[in-house]
């Protein structure tokens, strides 16, 4: 069974970083991508960043210049690096990761940036 475990949320004032980290492990198939998410409170949950297989990534626009997304392929997680956190930035963060098949989810980590 596929789990992922993510770790690195917290509170930070606004400007600080944060690193985030899923570790996926169960994984019986090959990966096509893995990814973060982000729901803020009474919002849809939307993208942050992702990562395919390749080696490609794809950032939201409001992150961009800001996040940046990469992986240990050999230990089968992800890392976002937050810099320049603001306020907007405040949510659950949920890791995916999809096979060919199926996506699969992680229970997330609360990341609150402060003003």
């Amino acid at each position: 069974q596929v789990q992922l475990v993510e770790s690195g949320g917290g509170l930070v004032q606004a400007g600080g970083s944060l690193r985030l980290s899923c570790a996926a492990s169960g994984i019986g198939s090959s990966i096509k991508a893995m990814g973060w998410y982000r729901q803020a409170p009474g919002e849809q949950r939307d993208l942050v960043a992702s990562i395919t297989n390749g080696g490609s990534t794809d950032y939201a626009d409001s992150v961009k210049g800001r996040f940046t997304i990469s992986r240990d392929i050999a230990k089968n997680t992800v890392f976002l690096q937050m810099n320049s956190l603001q306020p907007k930035d405040t949510g659950v963060y949920y890791c995916a990761l999809d096979t060919y098949r199926l996506r699969y989810w992680g229970k997330g980590t609360l990341v609150t940036v402060s003003s």
